[in-house]
């Protein structure tokens, strides 16, 4: 080819493209129909285009508007871009005398897409501050990120029947109709709060508190999901935020803060419950739990675990899920009738909590018995805190399959 002109060698490059193109169109046109197919989920809990809260309204209305004129754009430049591809696509002809442009066209094509910027940008910034708001809540709840879990701490709030702090994890549960501020942190990297049937995304910046404000319509589940890489088990960093009626969150509360019952002696939960405290109370906090010299049992996770915290188990069974809402604590079918339950009577299935009927068992015990198996973390000592040797995530504990029955019968209790 190289004693051909330069127009020659464009001429013969331009069939060999075009030939090998012709042979890859129908694997492009599948790809790009297994692409459009991916985004028609029929049941799709973190679907950005089904707005359940005011926020996530104001964000909805914005991209709606915006996505349309996109793809209006989108269209009128490909079919451009494909009549002239066919139109002028070379068949040998001579090449068309050239121009230095069309000062009028090239104008025209500027100002058109500053203009619908500039709208875009007025709606954009315009919604933005109206997400920024916060001086209309009612209710404030702190949110703590770690690898891979978030907290959730309800501080006193008398008006909500919480007269001490609540501690717990995996779900955050509020009352339906009620502006609920979030103030967002973290104990170790950045991670991203994010349930987009409530609201957008909000960054938990360890040393800084962001503020995020939510607000449920009606009762339910929403899922959400960290959307900032984190580490090794980003994407098993998982939340769902439950919103019960205000007569339903005030039970939810009354038993959050319910004292500690311990099991009757000579039941195999009583054994499981010092199993727990000779095991599990290294990095876990149950309110009330005491020793056998009756002191109280404090959970010393800032010993064990790099954070120095763990997931505050007092009502582990009032909650749907554990370890960083990765795994269901009730089988399929009970999850299911919580989770597509109408609104009417939702509230009555979530707080009945997690019984020995519904428990996922085998999860559960899968997770006893070796956590790092079932969910990737730094538990290998090659890969600890260089500082201090300290675990992220839960550790493999070494516990007999007859220990296990027994903190199973006594996590049963946790409701």
């Amino acid at each position: 080819m190289n004693h051909l002109p330069i127009r020659g060698r464009i001429s013969v490059l331009m069939h060999m493209l075009s030939s090998v193109l012709r042979r890859l169109r129908g694997w492009i046109l599948t790809g790009g129909a297994f692409i459009v197919l991916a985004g028609c989920a029929k049941n799709a809990p973190q679907d950005t285009w089904k707005p359940k809260g005011a926020n996530a309204t104001k964000i909805d209305n914005l991209q709606k508007p915006v996505f349309a004129v996109a793809g209006v754009i989108g269209v009128i430049v490909f079919v451009a871009v494909i009549y002239c591809v066919i139109k002028f696509r070379d068949r040998g002809q001579p090449i068309p005398r050239q121009t230095h442009g069309n000062p009028a066209l090239e104008i025209t094509l500027t100002i058109i897409p500053a203009l619908i910027l500039t709208v875009v940008g007025v709606f954009t910034v315009r919604t933005v501050f109206d997400l920024a708001k916060t001086s209309d809540t009612e209710m404030i709840i702190n949110v703590t990120g770690q690898q891979w879990w978030w907290e959730y701490d309800y501080p006193v709030q008398e008006q909500y029947g919480i007269t001490e702090p609540i501690v717990t994890s995996g779900q955050l549960v509020i009352p339906v109709g009620t502006k609920i501020l979030l103030r967002e942190t973290s104990r170790d990297v950045i991670h991203s709060y994010w349930i987009p049937a409530l609201n957008g995304k909000r960054d938990a910046v360890p040393g800084r508190i962001q503020t995020n404000r939510i607000e449920a319509d009606q009762p339910g589940i929403y899922a959400g999901q960290c959307t900032e890489f984190c580490g090794l088990s980003h994407a098993n960093m998982r939340m769902e935020a439950v919103a019960l009626s205000k007569e339903d969150f005030a039970k939810w509360v009354a038993n959050q803060q319910s004292k500690y019952v311990a099991p009757a002696d000579g039941t195999l939960a009583k054994e499981g419950e010092a199993v727990f405290l000779n095991q599990c109370v290294r990095c876990h906090q149950v309110n009330g739990l005491t020793r056998a010299d009756g002191s109280p049992a404090i959970a010393t996770a800032d010993e064990n675990v790099w954070t120095g915290v763990a997931p505050n188990l007092t009502h582990l069974m009032s909650r749907n899920t554990f370890a960083g809402a990765m795994f269901d604590l009730s089988t399929p079918e009970c999850r299911k009738d919580v989770w597509e339950s109408d609104s009417a009577t939702f509230g009555s299935k979530y707080l009945a909590g997690v019984t020995e009927a519904c428990l996922n068992q085998t999860a559960l015990r899968d997770w006893l018995r070796n956590a790092p198996a079932v969910k990737p973390m730094y538990t290998n000592p090659a890969l600890l805190s260089p500082t201090d040797g300290k675990y992220r995530g839960m550790p493999y504990l070494g516990l007999s399959e007859s220990d296990i029955e027994k903190l199973v019968a006594y996590l049963l209790t946790r409701q």
